[in-house]
């Protein structure tokens, strides 16, 4: 298909501007496997040090960016909030372009979380204080919250437009300037987004966009330049993320990389709840979440009843699951062919090496794009790769627990740290769990979602560091320390 000419261009200092590298990607629709196009630039060295040197000029003490008053930034960003929510459809349905995901439920939930973020943040624009002490000792102490410099925000394909707002909103609200990086499968959204920039009124070289490939990410994570680094995705990539980092300039490092999510079911819990939760949870955006709930654990007196219960809504789903561009459909299909045949694999695999009982799903559906009947896998083993490892696909494992000592063990065994759901009635046992399973954040009766006004973010090898809420802040700031010598 025929894409307008800057959805195939970088967007640097507020211009629509070829990429001096040669290098391209193609991009595919999921729903029907055909070529979108195949013209997406891939910004090399040259292009990542253009955009730098005009993060750096936007940023300087005697620009427009830095001379703005807090009032004037923050009616910048709800406007650019605004403009956004006009905009929302045109942006889903460049995303769902290349995604797959409908736009409803999921591709304007997404939007909706971008939107929330930069209102969220522009109400924090005059607000993120220091602090100051007592001369007691001589010394008046002011603690000031600076902003960084230039910040990249290297995002995942799964949900682009959220992890804008994710990075983009209190990178922008605390004063820095910000090079958007979209995944290589989900660009042509992040192209759109120069178009608004220029509409909101953002000064030139202050929100920029570089199309592009892990070259690309490669390039800004060890950029001498860049003074802070914001990724989401797989582990092996966050790694090496942090090591460019470390290796060149020491830069700032916030890792988001995903995670293997328990749901614990208890015999008194809301079983239409829990129900909701954990299907929805695990299906939606066809389980290419971070937070997916794609490992649930349910007890002995209940294991019975929920699991057909849960086998009933996911059969229920499969009527719901077609081309994302037809009416009534809420999942579609996986992102692209390699996801496909790595999920298929998964599954197959499983079934040959006996990690689990396979109850029901895991089959090709339809006779073009990439889509996959919901999979559930029961009694899997502890050693399993279907058990531990993040699948991003629509497949879950349920196993049966007895104790809270034995679920305590088996939820924080595991590399990951990212979300966890524990499902009861009894409040006094949810607190107790939620303070014993070591995860970033624990939903009580809910798993799978987040709040702007609440840290976002794992323990162990699902991150380093924390967004949303206030925690986002001091990402994004250095707190500088002012001595004022009250005897001279």
């Amino acid at each position: 298909m025929e894409l307008e000419p800057h959805l195939t261009q970088l967007f640097i200092n507020n211009k629509f501007v070829n990429c001096r590298s040669k290098k391209t990607v193609s991009v595919f629709n999921p729903a029907n496997g055909e070529l979108v196009s195949d013209q997406i630039p891939v910004a090399g060295n040259e292009d990542v040090d253009e955009a730098v040197e005009f993060a750096n000029q936007a940023f300087a003490a005697n620009s427009p960016w830095r001379k703005m008053t807090n009032v004037e930034r923050q009616k910048l960003l709800l406007k650019f909030a605004d403009i956004l929510e006009a905009n929302q459809e045109r942006l889903a349905y460049l995303t769902r372009l290349t995604l797959g995901a409908p736009y409803l439920p999921f591709g304007k939930s997404e939007i909706d979380t971008a939107i929330g973020c930069f209102r969220y943040y522009a109400g924090w624009v005059d607000k993120h204080a220091g602090q100051s002490f007592p001369a007691d000792d001589g010394f008046y102490k002011i603690v000031r919250n600076e902003p960084l410099g230039v910040v990249a925000g290297i995002i995942p394909w799964n949900g682009p437009l959220a992890s804008v707002g994710l990075k983009a909103a209190p990178a922008l609200a605390t004063g820095n300037v910000f090079i958007l990086k979209p995944s290589e499968k989900t660009p042509l959204m992040a192209a759109e987004l120069g178009k608004l920039v220029i509409e909101a009124g953002f000064p030139p070289g202050v929100f920029q966009v570089l199309t592009g490939d892990g070259t690309t990410g490669a390039a800004l994570a060890a950029h001498m330049r860049v003074a802070k680094v914001s990724f989401t995705g797989s582990i092996a990539t966050g790694k090496a993320v942090q090591v460019l980092a470390a290796k060149s300039n020491l830069k700032r490092v916030t890792l988001e990389l995903g995670g293997k999510s328990p749901a614990v079911v208890f015999d008194d819990a809301n079983l239409k709840n829990a129900i909701d939760w954990t299907v929805n949870g695990l299906l939606t955006n066809s389980g290419q979440i971070c937070f997916a709930a794609s490992k649930v654990y349910v007890q002995s007196g209940i294991y019975d009843k929920f699991i057909e219960a849960y086998a009933n809504a996911f059969k229920a789903k499969k009527s719901v699951i077609g081309d994302p561009e037809t009416k009534g459909i809420e999942l579609g299909p996986v992102v692209d062919k390699a996801q496909y045949d790595r999920i298929m694999n998964i599954i197959s695999t499983a079934q040959n090496d006996k990690e689990g009982t396979l109850l029901c799903g895991g089959n090709a559906m339809g006779s073009k794009g990439y889509y996959i009947e919901p999979a559930i896998f029961t009694d899997t083993r502890e050693d399993a790769t279907i058990y531990k490892d993040e699948i991003f696909g629509p497949v879950v494992v349920i196993n049966k627990f007895d104790s809270e000592e034995e679920i305590i063990r088996l939820s924080n065994d595991s590399k990951y740290g990212l979300m966890a759901g524990v499902f009861t009635q009894d409040i006094s046992r949810a607190l107790r769990l939620s303070s014993a399973i070591d995860s970033g954040v624990v939903g009580i009766n809910c798993i799978s979602t987040i709040t702007f006004s609440c840290p976002f973010g794992g323990t162990k090898e699902s991150g380093l560091g924390r967004e949303n809420g206030e925690h986002a802040l001091r990402a994004y700031t250095e707190p500088k320390t002012v001595l004022i010598n009250m005897n001279y």
